[in-house]
């Protein structure tokens, strides 16, 4: 294992420390300082962060509940990376939850909702075009969280940010497949267009489109084969379909 490890955050910026190793935790997955086929120590990872081992088992005890790692009797812990079915599940309660956000967004949005965006759209399309990944996604998990709260659902947006964290997981969603950043961003345009437009109908049916594409990506990503793999659409089908 690497002796360095990639924390997004001070420690100190979060509400406790057990949030605090879940998040660190989560960088050193997706930024792949902790790998799937090791199996680490309580006493590694506090050595890690300079805090002392209970608020590590604490935030060990939280990702073994999300299913990000699995504990070992005397051995330590290895990590969990979620599976082709799992992201299928990821994605069927996105589809639950964002197609219907969007669509009451479109209904009945105000002047200053419908700003903020256009201005998040406007901002994913000037990250795509300098190849800014970290500040496109920043502004791609806005987009999503401004549909969702702006729906009358915050409790919804919580969710949909936990899931987004696991998928996070896997890597960049980039590389899913052949789209680029600018392709992921156009992948908006049709939800935003409608949103603005007070088209219900419209942004429904564009935001369930995007929730499938990357979604079938990914679980393709996961199965490490092609989108139009029969496997794919049956794991697919069987789950979020």
């Amino acid at each position: 294992m690497s002796n360095m490890l990639h924390v997004s955050q001070p420690l100190a910026d979060r509400p406790t420390l057990a949030e605090a190793v879940v998040e660190a935790m989560r960088d050193g997955i997706r930024h792949r300082t902790f790998v799937p086929e090791q199996t680490y120590s309580v006493q590694q990872v506090a050595d890690l962060l300079g805090v002392s081992r209970s608020p590590v088992r604490e935030g060990l005890l939280k990702l073994e509940e999300a299913g990000l790692v699995q504990f070992s009797r005397n051995r330590g812990f290895h990590v969990v990376l979620p599976r082709s079915r799992d992201i299928a599940e990821i994605f069927g309660v996105r589809l639950a939850l964002e197609p219907a956000a969007a669509a009451r967004v479109a209904r009945r949005a105000d002047a200053e909702l419908l700003g903020s965006i256009r201005a998040a759209m406007e901002a994913l399309r000037a990250a795509a075009a300098t190849g800014d990944e970290a500040t496109f996604w920043r502004h791609d998990r806005e987009l999503h969280r401004l549909l969702l709260v702006g729906g009358g659902n915050p409790r919804a947006a919580s969710i949909v940010a936990a899931l987004r964290s696991t998928t996070a997981l896997l890597g960049p969603p980039t590389s899913a497949g052949p789209r680029d950043l600018r392709q992921i961003g156009e992948e908006h345009a049709p939800i935003v267009a409608a949103v603005l437009a007070g088209d219900g109908d419209g942004a429904e049916a564009a935001m369930a489109a995007h929730l499938t594409s990357t979604g079938l990506l990914l679980v393709a990503q996961a199965e490490g084969t092609a989108v139009d793999h029969p496997d794919v659409q049956r794991i697919w089908d069987d789950v979020a379909g």
